[in-house]
């Protein structure tokens, strides 16, 4: 077996699947493989974490330099230690993940959020880049530094990139978009409108059926799309109350962090249902208290998706200004935009890029 020191081994674990792969030189080099996350006890959750890496060493033949992946919060995720989680019910009273994994595999291992890690691979190889080039073919000088990374899914993550460097928290904590208020139930939180369940619960409620018997989210959008027999206006109702949490949210994020944004998880796929109304409400003005309209925020918003905003967003504006007292000029341009799009690399693909840079950055620091 090789011993190859830049192979780092991934896992995007969530509370249905545990999907590992491995990845050298920013390159995922196996088939990502999955292994069923459901267990009747702690310890059996563990010891399929232990195989999947095991299985993973077999499939890449070489041992990792180091263990890097995702794991859902409440988590010390520099530390490595698990906290009481919702979707894996057999983690409770702190978990020290991390400790064990080096013990048994003897290497350095790193946990951080899908979020992050999902924000992360898209600022250094996905979205963000593919964004600059853009403007590059348009002759903009414009670059984009900064990255809001969002996943949409069995839960609602969140991950923010400043300057190529993930925002961690001194709590763990950046990023917890998924706890911020939820617009249409403000006695909520946001997760409980964006998430699977949450437009399967929309659908239920609208089309006046158990739970239980609501389609699952790929259904939901061919029947909004017309393309799959349903009730049309219960699956439409559904993705727009997703859309309306999700641009409030965004607003307020973009509104402090000044940046692109990018979504993934399961539920991206359906953005051509989901995105009209997204873009449409956080360009939505304000209305102060005397009747005045103003701005929702600073940047205008712009649906990378759709070609004709994409050109509008890329164009060159601005104009060379005179420097005072002098014969030189400098280009000046006023306008602020941001750009929302969704994943170009899939959500695990860059989940694992970003468990990769995060764990060779650590790597790297010691």
């Amino acid at each position: 077996m090789n011993n190859t020191n830049n192979t780092i081994f991934v896992l995007d674990a969530g509370g249905t699947g545990f999907k590992f792969n491995a990845v050298r030189d920013a390159r995922q080099i196996i088939d990502t493989f999955t292994i069923p996350s459901a267990a009747d006890s702690l310890d059996e959750v563990l010891h399929k974490i232990i195989q999947g890496f095991r299985m993973t060493e077999e499939r890449c033949g070489c041992r990792p330099r180091a263990i890097s992946f995702s794991f859902p919060g409440p988590a010390d995720y520099r530390n490595g230690i698990i906290g009481d989680l919702g979707n894996l019910p057999t983690f409770r009273g702190g978990v020290a993940l991390k400790p064990m994994l080096e013990e048994v595999f003897q290497v350095p291992v790193f946990i951080n959020n899908d979020g992050d890690l999902f924000a992360y691979g898209e600022a250094l190889g996905g979205f963000l880049p593919e964004v600059n080039k853009m403007l590059e073919r348009q002759g903009n000088p414009k670059r984009y530094q900064n990255l809001i990374g969002v996943t949409l899914g069995t839960g609602f993550g969140g991950g923010i990139v400043l300057n190529g460097v993930l925002l961690d928290g001194d709590n763990s904590a950046g990023g917890e978009i998924w706890c911020t208020r939820n617009s249409l139930y403000p006695s909520s939180n946001a997760e409980d409108s964006v998430t699977i369940r949450a437009v399967r619960r929309v659908y239920a409620r609208e089309a006046h059926i158990p739970f239980d018997q609501a389609p699952e989210p790929a259904d939901l959008f061919e029947i909004a799309m017309g393309r799959k027999e349903g009730d049309k206006a219960a699956a439409l109702k559904a993705w727009d109350e997703l859309a309306i949490v999700l641009a409030d949210i965004l607003a307020n994020t973009v509104t402090l962090i000044d940046g692109l944004i990018v979504i993934g998880g399961g539920l991206s796929g359906a953005w051509p249902v989901f995105m009209p109304t997204l873009i449409e409400k956080m360009r939505q003005p304000f209305t102060d208290l005397n009747g005045n309209s103003f701005a929702r925020t600073e940047l205008q918003v712009f649906n990378m998706q759709d070609h004709d905003d994409q050109i509008r967003f890329t164009e060159k504006t601005g104009k060379m200004v005179k420097v005072p007292f002098s014969d030189k000029e400098v280009w000046y341009d006023a306008s602020k935009r941001t750009g929302i799009g969704v994943t170009c690399l899939g959500t695990s693909a860059a989940v694992a890029i970003g468990a990769y840079a995060f764990a060779m950055h650590e790597l790297e620091g010691k």
